[in-house]
């Protein structure tokens, strides 16, 4: 490499259309050099060397171009070749302009998609992570799950055209009445739809008259030779019709001819290829535990204050714990103390006093290494020297292997960086540190118990034993006392008939550590009725780790319907993490569901992608990702477009950070305009299926109307032109989104819930996305403003902007001319009345006049979930938000129709209020179960049970009814009473906002 030349990072960062001089080397030897443009594909590329080969000697003997693949070494240092020969070379990325021709290995089809699996989940599959890990539980799960997916995939294939269509595109329903069901009461409305016959220019106005408290059972509209595709009209109605209803839009449908859907069938099983499918034999690595001897083979640097009044000197320790959940299994143990080194060894056995005979079979050693600062007078005294403990770092094993075979052994673990808390840390992964080069690493070594493999018994064995009920001792984690312990093990059959619910207390008081108490219990499992999914999800916490445990929620999960399991995906992908070994039941569940709903399957996709940059899970999404593609060859090319339009975005938006620090917030915005037009990213950033919803495609990107917006990270605000409206989509760059996708998937669940009891609060939980790491996506909701904005747009004085409370029904008059007033101002009483409740339950804080808006229409929202669970912000100590949630005096005003004596208007608003917060409390359970389960995200305001308090306590669990309403009316009086104090907050914050 020539001296200062490190790469071209710098080259793939200009305009796309500028030449490169790259330099070919062919397989016969011979070496070209010509320019070519940035913007070309590899397969022009391929077709420019062909033409200046041919006038090179020894051309005749270069077989055909597609015998022919070239490698590169990419910015990662690493050789690729590049299969997908439609990449851009900009796409590619190369460290040094030099492309290499060889001749193609193995199955093309098969390196192809190997290629772009790799290139969507950001691994390689073929000679990187995860074949070079030489792991025989990485190699048979992959294996597994090919088999597996590529069945369901063959299967899928196979079904009848309409149960295809239902799985390509799966229909979003509102949420029906459950009382509308019983058909008790009835509703009838005429429907105005606009439907197209595809191929023509012949447009269809039909009346249809449709009963909303109609049965849920689906019917499919069609007419002889043609049906509706993208949408099907179902009962109760789609979320597509229902949404144009209350924004006074006409639906518009399209009818396709039954034979473009059967063309397009056969074009996804063209491509589901068949692959060769080879198990290699593999045995399980062998791992350990009863003695254990452990030393250092890196070393460990440490910093060391010097003061002087006194000297510090640093001694390392290693605590180990035998932990079954978060139960701890016999008392910890400590490694004797020995002095920083580089290479510092114990040589120590490490005695547990615990049999072998009573591990459970999911019990996890876990390790921390601190370090111990004892400081050390220099004027010597009577008192002792004080010691301090600094933690260092943290690292967890299994003690069986995924094959139930006691480990035995040496084992090279490397750590994890401590966290705050405790030392040991048992919710913590089993996977090792990837990065073995920045991380201090812990040898230990299992003993050889016995000269043959010890295996954890079959739970069929271990029942035909005599077995006793014992009492539970020193496992007092829960809020039993040791004789009510007893009392409920005793009546566990009751328990199972009369009180299925109560599972989760009963697992939590098994002995686990006695192989005859857990035979009785996986016994009883088999024969406990099923429960609901509230009560079912709270036993995919780190607590419940028995496999048994968890096949029997899977089997309860199994029962959700696909809409259901939607609302609860993001958990599900989380407790992941919970999982012991990579073939569990809980992973093939998803996947199963995954390739039977398109859907599920494309937020399943993001969902797991968004976190491959975590390393103590990259290796196992990594896995789950790629089965994924191999049973959904089709989805692939839709899956890398979308990647690529981020990618894109993610380039623009370093464009225009780097930008604005240079020029003016115009030039910079003319500038970002001038890069959109370039020909890579109208072709990436054009047509592709939003990741934010995937029955949208962004097809025509309005240039003229995009920008980016004055916050810290400058967000992108792209604008689409589709065929019938414009869609607008945020993308952020350095902001976490996953805190704001909880909030708004907790507001989703809360719309649902009323709707479900016929309360229809118009809540707008728009789409949120995290797409990676501190990247994604948020939906603009067109036609709305913030109420600051509002606010000082119809004030005098920026001052007094906040105070003015016409300002907002000044607002919706100018918006809602005539009669349209009275159906702004409902729309508006209805979502003040939910969003009060949601931000009071969920706790969400930094409620400025800049986070809730107004769509034109009356319905208000709030955004920018930045801080809940009762996080409220302060300044110099003192708490900015004193109330419970916002209710002011112009809200009011909006609501009485600006009339001071409507009281009618506003006792209808506090009922509405209260009718909403009972049915929040009524699910109460399952909301902390979810929050319960989030706890894996390592969210910095969720990451312990202490921060699921506050829900409890809003929620008002283990109270009545009406004491949860008389606490609640007491918190609406508050923020009614002290609406004021959030109007001088609101002032202060436009106030500072106006001086940066």
């Amino acid at each position: 490499m020539p001296p200062g030349v490190y790469g071209m990072q710098d080259v793939w960062e200009r305009e796309d259309r500028q030449q490169i001089t790259m330099e070919f080397l062919l397989p016969t030897g011979i070496y070209l050099n010509f320019p070519v443009a940035c913007s070309d594909t590899i397969s022009t590329i391929k077709k420019m060397v062909w033409k200046n080969a041919r006038n090179e000697p020894l051309f005749s003997a270069l077989s055909d171009p597609d015998a022919y693949v070239f490698t590169c070494i990419n910015m990662t240092a690493e050789r690729e070749e590049l299969e997908d020969e439609q990449r851009r070379l900009c796409d590619v990325r190369l460290f040094l302009p030099i492309l290499r021709l060889v001749a193609r290995e193995g199955d093309r089809v098969e390196k192809l998609i190997t290629t772009q699996i790799s290139l969507l989940i950001g691994k390689g599959l073929c000679h990187h992570e995860f074949e070079s890990q030489k792991n025989h539980e990485v190699n048979e799960f992959r294996t597994k799950m090919r088999i597996f997916c590529e069945e369901h995939a063959q299967v899928r294939q196979m079904l009848p055209w309409e149960p295809w269509m239902e799985f390509n595109f799966p229909c979003d329903l509102e949420p029906c009445c459950v009382v509308a069901q019983s058909g008790k009461s009835r509703s009838v409305k005429k429907i105005l739809v606009n439907v197209k016959f595809e191929g023509s220019e012949v447009s269809e106005f039909m009346l249809i008259y449709h009963s909303f408290m109609l049965s849920g059972n689906s019917f499919l509209w069609y007419n002889a030779m043609y049906l509706l595709s993208l949408i099907f009209f179902f009962f109760p109605l789609l979320q597509y019709i229902f949404t144009c209803l209350h924004g006074g839009i006409t639906p518009h449908l399209t009818m396709v001819h039954h034979s473009v859907i059967i063309k397009y069938q056969e074009e996804q099983g063209g491509l589901s290829n068949q692959m060769s499918r080879t198990r290699a034999p593999s045995k399980p690595p062998p791992l350990p535990l009863k003695r254990v001897r452990m030393h250092f083979y890196t070393g460990t640097r440490s910093v060391i204050n010097r003061g002087t009044t006194c000297h510090l000197s640093l001694v390392l320790v290693v605590q180990a714990g035998l932990f079954h959940g978060s139960e701890l299994l016999c008392k910890v143990v400590t490694s004797n103390e020995v002095s920083v080194c580089s290479e510092p060894v114990w040589d120590q056995k490490l005695v547990f006093d615990i049999g072998v005979s009573d591990l459970p079979r999911m019990s996890r050693l876990c390790f921390a290494l601190y370090g111990v600062i004892e400081k050390t007078k220099k004027r010597p005294t009577k008192k002792k020297n004080k010691r301090a403990d600094c933690p260092l770092a943290w690292v967890n094993t299994m003690v069986f292997d995924y094959k139930d075979q006691l480990k035995t052994g040496e084992f090279s673990l490397s750590t994890w960086p401590s966290v705050p808390g405790d030392l040991l840390n048992p919710m913590g992964t089993v996977e090792k540190n990837p990065n073995i080069d920045s991380t201090a690493g812990l040898l230990i070594r299992f003993p050889n118990i016995r000269p043959h493999p010890l295996y954890y018994p079959p739970i069929e064995k271990v029942r035909g034993k005599k077995s006793n009920v014992l009492i539970v001792d020193n496992k007092n984690y829960t809020e039993f006392f040791e004789d009510e312990k007893e009392l409920l093990w005793k009546l566990r059959e009751e328990v199972r008939q009369r009180y299925p619910e109560s599972l989760p207390k009963l697992l939590l008081i098994t002995k686990w550590n006695k192989h005859e108490d857990v035979a009785q219990m996986v016994g009883l499992l088999r024969k406990w009725p099923e429960l609901p999914a509230i009560h079912a999800l709270e036993l995919l916490d780190y607590s419940f780790p028995d496999p048994h445990v968890r096949s029997f929620t899977i089997r309860c999960l199994r029962n959700l319907r696909d809409d259901e399991l939607f609302q609860y995906l993001l958990q599900l992908v989380q407790v992941l993490k919970y999982e012991s070994y990579l073939d569990c039941d809980l992973t093939c569940f998803l996947l199963k569901r995954a390739l039977a709903n398109k859907k599920i399957g494309h937020f399943l996709f993001w969902h797991l992608r968004s976190e491959m940059h975590v390393p103590s899970v990259s290796l196992r999404f990594g896995l789950i990702l790629e089965a994924y593609c191999r049973g959904s060859i089709f989805h692939i090319k839709s899956l890398m477009k979308q990647n690529e339009a981020l990618n894109k975005m993610k380039a623009l938006n370093d464009f225009v950070k780097s930008g604005s620090q240079k020029a003016t917030r115009i030039q910079t915005t003319e500038d970002m305009k001038v890069c959109i037009k370039q020909d890579t990213y109208m072709e990436a950033l054009s047509d592709v299926v939003s990741p934010l919803n995937p029955s949208i495609v962004l097809c025509e990107l309005c240039t003229d109307k995009c920008k980016f917006m004055d916050s810290k990270m400058k967000p992108l605000w792209l604008m689409y032109k589709n065929k019938y409206d414009h869609v607008g989509i945020i993308f952020k760059n350095g902001d976490d989104l996953r805190q704001d996708m909880l909030t708004l998937q907790m507001i989703q669940l809360m719309d649902v819930l009323w709707k479900t009891e016929g309360l229809d609060l118009r809540m707008l939980p728009y789409g949120c996305l995290s797409t990676g790491n501190k990247t994604g996506l948020i939906e603009v909701v067109k036609n709305s403003d913030t109420i600051a904005n509002i606010q000082r747009n119809n004030s005098n004085s920026a001052a007094t902007a906040a105070f003015n409370k016409d300002a907002l029904l000044n607002w919706l008059k100018s918006k809602n001319p005539g009669d349209k007033l009275d159906q702004a101002i409902e729309e508006f009483t209805l979502s003040c009345a939910g969003y009060c409740v949601a931000t009071y339950v969920l706790g969400i804080g930094d409620r400025h006049s800049d986070n809730i808006m107004i769509r034109e229409t009356g319905q208000l929202f709030h955004i920018d979930f930045g801080h809940f669970l009762g996080n409220f912000k302060s300044k110099f100590g003192i708490n900015r938000e004193r109330v419970p949630f916002i209710l002011t005096y112009d809200f009011v005003h909006v609501i009485q129709e600006g009339r001071t004596n409507n009281s009618e208007k506003f006792e209808r608003f506090r009922e509405c209020c209260e009718q909403a917060y009972k049915i929040l409390c009524r699910n109460g359970t399952l909301f902390v179960n979810l929050f319960a389960l989030m706890k894996a995200a390592g969210l910095p305001e969720l990451s312990s049970s202490k921060d699921i308090q506050y829900l409890k306590d809003s929620l008002a669990l283990g109270k009545s009814e009406e004491e949860a309403l008389k606490n609640f009316k007491v918190k609406f009086n508050e923020a009614l009473r002290e609406s004021w104090k959030t109007k001088v907050n609101w002032m202060m914050h436009t106030f500072a906002k106006d001086n940066r």
